[in-house]
């Protein structure tokens, strides 16, 4: 299953990208991460991989995010690998006349076994509107520093 959604963001590319770009910013806009923890290679560039932890109600998920290109301030590609899915994620940062960020993300979801498979089949919209959330919880956090981390 692949969409592509876009995004502008009102902050400058710099601001966008050093928000963007530290790990301890994930909390303001993922809603459910609980922690993260690197696991290998260098910290930001490809083939660092990271260990992300969340928590959905009483559900919890971990996931591994693999780099597979980084080229900030103009595009990030990471891979998220999860029991029974696999996410391609490949996010382009362009900048707007108005000094703003457009952010286009390509995601992939690769189901690896029969439940995820009738999931990404049958709950399309469901994939689109979590991954918009995300966006548009970045873009609050970004535009006005409001944070979706519990306290």
């Amino acid at each position: 299953m692949k969409y592509t959604l876009e995004l502008e963001v009102a902050v400058s590319l710099d601001d966008f990208v050093k928000k963007m770009d530290h790990p301890d910013n994930m909390k303001h806009w993922q809603k459910g991460l609980i922690s993260y923890e690197h696991i290998s290679g260098t910290p930001g560039m490809v083939g660092a991989k990271m260990k992300l932890n969340y928590q959905f109600g009483k559900r919890n998920m971990e996931l591994v995010e693999t780099i597979v290109d980084t080229n900030f301030p103009d595009s990030f590609h990471a891979i998220y690998d999860t029991k029974g899915m696999r996410n391609i994620q490949k996010n382009f940062f362009h900048k707007t006349s108005q000094d703003h960020t457009k952010w286009v993300s390509e995601c992939e979801f690769i189901p690896t076994n029969f439940l995820m498979r009738l999931m990404t089949t049958f709950m399309k919209s469901s994939f689109k509107k979590q991954s918009l959330s995300y966006m548009q919880d970045f873009k609050n956090f970004a535009e006005n520093g409001i944070s979706v981390a519990e306290n």
